[in-house]
């Protein structure tokens, strides 16, 4: 496991589209079906990472808290399943209804949708509004596996309850940590 910092997208990039398989529902989904009303969570998270079966409580938490006030969530595996087979579709859904996600957990096969964001780690979390910019990139919270700080989720619930209560987001984010996205060799 290589501890990979996020690369932290400019605030205010919009949203890249993309149209991906949800593991679930095997049904093809779009950014612009999937988007909240009032804002949006994309999360790329994998099956495997340490970092990420820390935070699936807290995140599974959040959706269920926040998806009926209007914020879509939307998480995205772009891991090469050919050496890291834990991360395959299969196992995707499987994941999805072991952590309880009410969200779509989508597959990202050519890597596209990842390098679009830019997107270096598992967990790397992104808050759109609702038109789609950027206004939070960054760590759920201070909890890691093994360093004791209980799981929260508090800066990206500050930044949610920020966007919902229309009030400014404090533009000093600190980076998500995590394993890097495994790439695919050429």
């Amino acid at each position: 496991m290589s501890l990979t910092p996020s690369n932290m997208l400019p605030l205010g990039t919009v949203a890249p589209a993309f149209s991906l398989i949800d593991a679930v529902s095997q049904k093809k989904l779009s950014l612009d079906a999937m988007k909240g009303d009032k804002g949006t969570v994309i999360m790329f998270i994998c099956n495997h990472c340490p970092f990420v079966v820390h935070v699936n409580p807290e995140i599974s938490r959040l959706a269920k808290a926040y998806q009926s006030k209007g914020i879509g969530f939307i998480a995205i595996s772009s891991n090469d399943i050919i050496n890291y087979p834990d991360d395959a579709p299969e196992l995707m859904k499987l994941k999805a209804k072991e952590a309880d996600y009410t969200f779509p957990y989508l597959y990202d096969e050519t890597q596209e949708v990842a390098k679009a964001y830019d997107a270096a780690c598992t967990p790397d979390f992104y808050l759109f509004d609702e038109h789609l910019k950027l206004v939070y990139r960054g760590q759920l919270d201070d909890s890691r596996p093994g360093n004791d700080i209980p799981l929260s989720g508090i800066d990206l619930r500050n930044a949610i309850d920020a966007l919902l209560n229309k009030e400014a987001i404090n533009p000093i984010q600190k980076p998500s940590i995590g394993c890097n996205i495994k790439w695919k060799t050429p």
